[in-house]
């Protein structure tokens, strides 16, 4: 098979088994066809006024000040007198879309929504707004025109300011949520002169949203703890004041309106959202007015443990902690509208000021919405299953749902209130548990088959290295063997089989290239195992004890790697041990000078995997100082080469000015730092400096000489450009010192081959990556280039956890593309800090194409190593996913996995693009070339 029709098959295996986990985890939850459930009892309020005020932390609002006074004093005193308060526990991502899905709709968020920037989702779903009679919305337009887009019929309407106000270089993003109340002043004021819309008001099932992103946008700029941040907390609690006093005037006091106060995710203390931190998932939550219970004194110990009590003054009032998507079903039941059909939130009765009757009615309501989610993913999955393979679930079949729904309307009619809502919360349980239970149903049969996909392919892979790149003991009787029909026919025979079993079950299109793939796989390791009898036949003249030693060695550095994603300090440890390579095999003897900058080389990045993630302060001086030392090691490299390497002076001017720039793009995030913190905005130069150096980091190596260190070094300077305008403190030093020890790799290299009496080395400073490879000196696979391809994946893995991981794309620091932009752009900013992870990933792969070349070895051979070592890493993650645990435990397993896979498929496609970086050239203008 040729290498192109090889990189090709492989990416279309690899896509499927990236895309499988999708499949297998990231499905929908949501199901459709329900009948709306509502307490036939009349509600507590003829409307609700929701308040969200995004990016607040539940410690910032409810800490007092250090002289006893609260920041949000008019909030303090409802929570103290006539309203019920709690924390909402959010769930991982904790992002705004997500929280204000759970907050709305009562569900958990689709995964597969963050492929639309969580501003849209990928099914239509129900909500509290789509049940009311009218809902007006204020805020931001990334938030209000999805919830207006999936509602029925046109009673959902939204006000927003433009998208380019969310800018985290203005001078003070307080002024969105002054200009939320000031919209809502002039809404209520316009209502008392139209008589259309007053009629409209004064009916029931209304709300009133209010999306508040003053405090999360000052977060980011600024961070949680800064004057602006906790100032825009008490503009919040004024405008809240206001808006109370505006609306019961309104409406004469009717004692009919409730108010629900809350948040849809907290900030780290770096300013930052998006994963599981406490300071992320506890968000305040405060309900008072119609329907609600006044503030109660707690008449024994609370069962909360966490000091929180203690810590806000809080410990004579009752606490009601609440799941963020029990906040819906309590907005439904106070101004009694349909519980959101997919929601899966539980009632919470103690925020209700109502009877037993109320509550009982409210919580069986609940109960059934939920039960009839149940239903109907029951129902969906007996129908696409053969009835002697489908498995029900136990705790709630059919007979038992009528168990429990009779069993509870009587109790509801014997007046024994407690105990039926105890059974309907019990039946809630088993009806979530089967959702889960249904949702999760052909998780194990579709697990299998990627499985067999993948052993499949390593083990082709494995043969056809084996085959091509080994020098074994041929039996030319076994080479000219054809396979037998029988094999075909066994094929085909499978193929059918598993179509027609399939086809009756009315599996999705996606379920036969799982199952299918797996077969004509396994027909060519079939097809090629007379490798296995060469195999058998040399193991004689093989050094097994050598051969074994490298199999254990491999496989405990197969699995470092992948405790290393769960402990990045593993890398340390790794590259300590890397550190010790040169003593260990020899090599000081031969090249000491190499061998010590070897160690130390590992040394210096060892300490990078130890370093925070997140949570770092910006410290621009340190990406001064990182351009500062690109530029002098480039310098020196540039002197010492100067009697080896004769330099064209185009080549020269080149160098030169790639060097200014870079001292350019050392000094702009300092500038662009000191603009902010004056609040003086991004500069206009910085950021077309910014944008400019981006588009051209690719383009600008393709102009300097071909040459092994000239190109590499061009492409270094090119790289570190764009890396430091990205960079906010000492990740800055990552790309310097990664390369540095790249160079000494390259170098160290050829000094293995001497020590393996490889002859034809040709000098480094003559090797160039565009000249014809001489098909003649190419050699076959040593031992030895099993360890040069586990180090290729470890530098690979420490480029990407070096100084980040998926945390820092997640819950990214936002100062980090401020030299770019600074509006809110989840798609453009996100891209960029991706760019950022990638930089040094084709570093590190630009040192392997020269070792390639360097060692005589031809790129297949040595990728298909690393295909080998990748694939066993993923097929272990594969194993680890798991679908127990808390949401984040889930959340991260199935992320590693996805971070595998990935790397795989991009590394395949890295390879040709850094290809063409090494060995392409581009001449902007014709002159005489004495050297390439």
């Amino acid at each position: 098979m040729r290498m192109i029709t090889f990189l090709l098959v492989g990416l279309i295996v690899h896509v499927v088994f990236f895309l499988s986990i999708f499949d297998i985890y990231f499905t929908s939850p949501l199901v459709h066809g329900m009948t709306p459930q509502t307490t036939p009892l009349a509600p507590p309020s003829s409307r609700l006024v929701l308040v969200v005020a995004d990016g607040l932390r539940a410690d910032s609002f409810f800490t007092l000040l250090p002289n006893g006074s609260s920041r949000a004093p008019y909030l303090r005193s409802v929570i103290e007198e006539k309203g019920t308060w709690g924390v909402s526990h959010t769930r991982v991502p904790t992002e705004s879309r997500p929280g204000h899905v759970a907050l709305i709709a009562g569900f958990y968020e689709d995964v597969s929504a963050v492929a639309k920037g969580w501003k849209e989702n990928p099914v239509e779903f129900d909500s509290v707004f789509n049940e009311t009679r009218h809902t007006w919305c204020w805020g931001s337009p990334d938030i209000l025109p999805m919830f207006a887009k999936g509602a029925s019929g046109d009673h959902v309407y939204t006000h927003t300011y433009p998208a380019e106000e969310e800018d985290f270089a203005s001078t003070d993003a307080s002024r969105l949520d002054t200009w939320v109340f000031t919209q809502v002043k002039s809404f209520f004021q316009s209502a008392k002169s139209n008589a259309s819309l007053r009629v409209n008001l004064l009916k029931d099932e209304n709300v009133f949203f209010l999306h508040l992103l003053g405090i999360d946008t000052n977060g980011h700029a600024h961070r949680p703890m800064s004057r602006e941040y906790l100032d825009n907390i008490g503009l919040v609690d004024t405008g809240v004041a206001e808006l109370v006093s505006m609306v019961e005037d309104f409406f004469g006091h009717d004692g009919r309106t409730a108010y629900v106060f809350t948040s849809d995710h907290g900030m780290t203390n770096w300013g930052s959202h998006g994963a599981g931190h406490p300071s992320e998932t506890l968000t305040p939550l405060v309900v008072w007015g119609a329907g609600v219970h006044n503030a109660r004194k707690a008449t024994g110990p609370q069962p909360y443990s966490d000091g929180f009590l203690q810590d806000w003054k809080l410990e004579h009032l009752r606490r009601v902690d609440v799941n963020q998507a029990d906040i819906a079903p309590l907005m439904a039941s106070l101004i009694g509208v349909p519980f959101p059909l997919n929601s899966v939130g539980v009632l919470p009765l103690l925020y209700l000021n109502n009877s037993e009757h109320f509550k009982a009615e409210s919580m069986y309501t609940n109960a059934i919405q939920v039960l009839e989610q149940y239903k109907i993913k029951m129902t969906q999955k007996k129908e696409t299953t053969l009835p002697f393979l489908f498995t029900p679930f136990e705790l709630l079949t059919e007979s038992k749902q009528s168990q429990f729904i009779n069993k509870a309307r009587i109790l509801i009619q014997l007046e024994k209130y407690d105990d039926a809502i105890a059974l309907c919360r019990s039946l809630i349980a088993h009806a979530l548990e089967g959702l889960a239970y249904y949702h999760t149903y052909d998780r194990f049969f579709l697990g299998c088959s990627v499985v067999l996909g993948f052993v499949g392919w390593t083990s082709y892979v494995v043969l056809v290295i084996l085959k091509t790149h080994a020098n074994l003991n041929r039996n030319p009787s076994v080479l000219k063997q054809i396979p037998g029909h029988a094999l075909v026919r066994l094929s085909l025979c499978v193929t059918v089989v598993i179509t027609v079993f399939l086809l009756i079950q009315r599996s999705p299109v996606t379920y036969y290239v799982y199952c299918l793939l797996p077969v004509p796989l396994w027909y060519s390791v079939l097809k090629e195992s007379g490798i296995l009898t060469d195999l058998i036949r040399s193991a004689p003249s093989l050094p097994l004890w050598k051969c074994f030693g490298y199999f254990v060695l491999v496989s405990f550095g197969i699995e470092l790697l992948v405790v290393s994603f769960f402990h990045r300090a593993m890398l340390t440890l790794g590259l300590a041990v890397l550190s010790l390579w040169p003593f260990l095999s020899g090599l000081f003897g031969k090249a000491k000078f190499r061998s010590l900058s070897w160690c130390l080389g590992c040394l210096c990045l060892a300490a990078f995997p130890l370093m925070p993630v997140v949570g770092r302060e910006p410290n621009i001086h340190l990406v001064t100082f990182a351009g500062v030392l690109s530029l002098f090691t480039s310098a020196c490299y540039l002197w010492s080469s100067r009697p080896r390497t004769t330099m064209h002076l185009s080549d020269r001017q080149q160098f030169v000015s790639q060097m200014l720039h870079v001292a350019v793009c050392a000094y702009v995030p300092s500038l662009t730092h000191s603009s902010l913190q004056q609040k003086q905005g991004l500069p206009l130069l910085n950021q077309i400096i910014s944008w400019s150096t981006l588009a051209s980091s690719m383009l600008v190596p393709l102009l300097s000489s071909t040459r092994l260190f000239q190109r590499l070094l061009s492409i270094f300077l090119s790289l570190t450009a764009t890396y430091l305008l990205l960079s906010t403190g000492s990740e800055a030093l990552f790309p310097p010192v990664l390369a540095w020890l790249m160079f000494v790799w390259i170098n160290i290299e050829q000094e293995a081959m001497l020590a393996q009496g490889v002859s034809g080395r040709q000098e480094l400073s003559t090797i160039d990556f565009s000249a014809n490879i001489d098909i003649t000196k190419i050699r076959q696979l040593k031992l030895d280039d099993i360890r040069r391809s586990y180090f290729f994946v470890f530098f690979i893995i420490t480029a990407f956890f070096g100084t980040g991981n998926i945390a820092s794309i997640n819950s990214f620091d936002p100062a980090s593309v401020y030299c770019f932009l600074t509006v809110f752009n989840p798609f453009l900013m996100g891209g960029l800090m991706m760019w950022k992870v990638v930089i040094p990933f084709i570093i590190v792969m630009c040192t392997f194409e020269t070792i390639q070349v360097a060692t005589q070895l031809s790129s297949r051979s040595l990728f298909l190593i690393v295909l080998v070592i990748s694939d066993l890493m993923a097929l272990h993650f594969f194993f680890l996913v798991q679908d127990y645990g808390s949401w984040l435990d889930i959340g991260t397993s199935i992320s590693h996995y996805v971070i595998v896979m990935s790397m795989t498929i991009f590394l395949m496609l890295l390879s040709v693009v850094t290809h063409i970086l090494t060995s392409k050239r581009l001449s902007l203008w014709r002159h005489k070339k004495h050297f390439p």
